[in-house]
């Protein structure tokens, strides 16, 4: 897959705070990127260096497989958390405003955020003040103006902070279809769900440096653990005497409908085919699933260094 963003060991220092270690990122072209990490770990500088906000003391950044030039921060949306509209304007002249500096004619900034508005259901805000918006509100708005110009790539910083539920799933729809329209999108989270819900790839940075990235399906499936939960009608005593070989039982439990539920961790040198063939044999097996950790329960484990 090609790469929209490449961060080849990037370092960057501030005075007694080493924020970025010889960190290498490379972001795929039409994905949905999450960067991770605990407060301080380095997110926001390193989002603050591919922007060229800030200049990396050594390592670079590639876009398109060539070194980044200013003129490409043109062709990239972002919206950092500090937020940064001006309390005292209206909010459709803020916007028209913010629009034209992307580059926009007039009449196709006005064009695009009369759409915007009525999709975001804001449109009777068009002529009050920002001060007078939520933080909700002010924050639909900034993501407006963000995706306005059709960059192709788009850098949020914390998008779902300060959103209720149902906005914050109208922000990961549109990010999906942005996504799925051509456009990579990288976001800087602490919310897992969000991750599971809507990321592709994702690097994990803590204490200045990357320790974890892949894919979101593959990492949390190489971190399973061989557990599994199996449910089956029978003798849970004989099975697990018919396992102990290979399985340490974990939990089990009975429900009122006569079938049995039992949580074992398969030995890493034993076949899972011949486990389920076992309580096959034994009882009358209904299901045999794998327990895969949450990206949450891996983020907690890789930070606490327990991964």
């Amino acid at each position: 897959m090609a790469e929209i963003i490449r961060a080849e060991h990037v370092t960057k220092r501030f005075t007694g705070h080493t924020a970025l270690d010889d960190v290498t990122v490379s972001i795929p072209e039409g994905a949905v990127y999450g960067l991770l990490g605990p407060n301080g770990a380095g997110k926001t500088t390193l989002i603050r260096v591919i922007n060229r906000i800030t200049v990396p003391d050594s390592g670079k950044i590639l876009f398109n497989g060539r070194p980044m030039e200013q003129q490409d921060v043109y062709r990239i949306g972002y919206m950092p958390e500090e937020r940064g509209l001006y309390r005292k304007m209206k909010v459709g002249e803020q916007a028209l405003f913010l629009a034209r500096l992307k580059g926009l004619s007039r009449h196709e900034a006005l064009t695009r955020l009369k759409k915007w508005f009525v999709k975001f259901g804001i449109e009777d805000w068009w002529n009050k003040k920002v001060e007078d918006l939520s933080k909700g509100m002010a924050q639909k708005i900034q993501f407006i103006v963000t995706v306005l110009h059709e960059p192709k790539l788009l850098i949020f910083d914390e998008p779902f902070s300060g959103f209720d539920p149902i906005n914050a799933n109208l922000l990961k729809e549109e990010i999906l279809r942005l996504r799925d329209n051509g456009a990579t999108v990288i976001f800087s989270t602490h919310n897992m769900a969000s991750v599971e819900e809507i990321c592709d790839h994702i690097t994990l940075i803590n204490k200045s440096h990357n320790i974890l990235s892949g894919r979101v399906d593959e990492i949390r499936r190489s971190h399973g653990g061989n557990i599994f939960t199996a449910r089956f009608r029978g003798d849970a005593d004989a099975l697990a005497q018919r396992l102990a070989p290979s399985c340490e039982i974990m939990e089990s439990e009975n429900d009122l409908t006569g079938f049995s539920t039992m949580k074992l961790h398969v030995a890493d040198n034993a076949d899972v085919r011949s486990v389920i063939a076992a309580i096959n044999e034994e009882t009358e097996l209904r299901s045999f699933n794998e327990i895969i950790p949450s990206m949450n329960d891996i983020f907690i484990r890789a930070v606490n260094g327990t991964l």
